[in-house]
């Protein structure tokens, strides 16, 4: 009775939660769904042995799906593996955790501190990447608090990104202040060299490879005008996007989509940091 009966996370949306979502979020999302329906053909198919009753009722096996997906660590020594602790797996995440969860060679689970742990203070560990609350929104079905950056939903430039050699989790923007990355730049820039000059979006392009930071500069320099404008236009969109769909979902009856809330606070935190980000843009020109 201590685990929980309702889920929120991208398992249990449905299209019109996913409707709600900016292009990054719900691609995080709904690959969390096709995850579970990919599992759930697996049961259906008879390559887990479950009697036919429990595999038609759809509610039960979706909830043992969350809870598995929501509550298990995965684990490196001895061996690679994913595991469940009893009470170990109530630990609620923190970007900046104060234990972690180990298993030693007779099988137990352990939850050592990282430091000394004041009296009441409550007990956290990792669940994902401490730079960017989506992905950990999609899997879980909260939002952390303690987020201080996202990514910057440029989800458009992503074969820019693959020809750079960069990350998401290197694409950020401040939640606190709006600040832009260095590399997001980066991104805005070679997608518009691409366009109009292949010559220079190559030589661009191999900088960024490089870590070649005085030619950066220099197209930076060159083309900031330009790049300015690219960011703005993509700041607004989403703002206005986020703002669309935070107004839709806010239209939906509670009793039937009741992950509204967390849909509207994921949309709510996109529009307040690219909000401070548009000032800054705005004041370089």
């Amino acid at each position: 009775n201590s685990l929980p009966r309702q889920f929120f996370n991208g398992v249990s949306m449905t299209k019109a939660c996913f409707n709600c979502l900016p292009p990054y979020a719900g691609w995080l999302t709904s690959t969390e769904k096709v995850s579970y329906m990919h599992f759930f053909r697996a049961l259906y198919q008879g390559y887990v042995p479950l009697s036919q009753e429990t595999i038609a009722n759809r509610d039960v096996v979706k909830w043992a799906y969350n809870v598995a997906l929501t509550r298990f660590h995965e684990i490196w020594e001895p061996e690679r593996a994913k595991i469940i602790g009893p009470v170990a797996d109530m630990l609620n995440h923190a970007a900046e955790p104060n234990c972690e969860i180990t298993v030693d060679y007779g099988g137990n689970v352990n939850v050592n501190a990282l430091y000394d742990i004041p009296a009441g203070t409550p007990l956290t560990i990792s669940l994902g990447d401490p730079t960017n609350p989506t992905p950990i929104f999609a899997k879980y079905g909260f939002l952390p608090q303690d987020c201080s950056t996202i990514f910057c939903k440029a989800m458009q430039l992503e074969p820019q990104i693959q020809d750079l050699g960069y990350d998401f989790q290197e694409l950020l923007i401040q939640t606190e202040t709006g600040e832009i990355a260095p590399k997001v730049w980066d991104i805005f820039l070679y997608n518009i060299l691409q366009q109009n000059d292949a010559g220079a979006s190559q030589q661009f392009c191999t900088a960024c490879q490089c870590n070649d930071e005085g030619t950066k500069e220099q197209f930076h320099d060159e083309y900031f005008a330009y790049t300015l404008g690219a960011l703005k236009q993509h700041i607004y969109s989403i703002m206005s996007d986020c703002e669309n769909l935070t107004m839709k979902a806010q239209s939906y009856d509670l009793q039937t989509h009741p992950r509204v809330p967390v849909i509207v606070a994921h949309n709510q935190l996109v529009t307040q940091t690219f909000g401070m980000t548009a000032a800054l843009l705005e004041q370089m020109g």
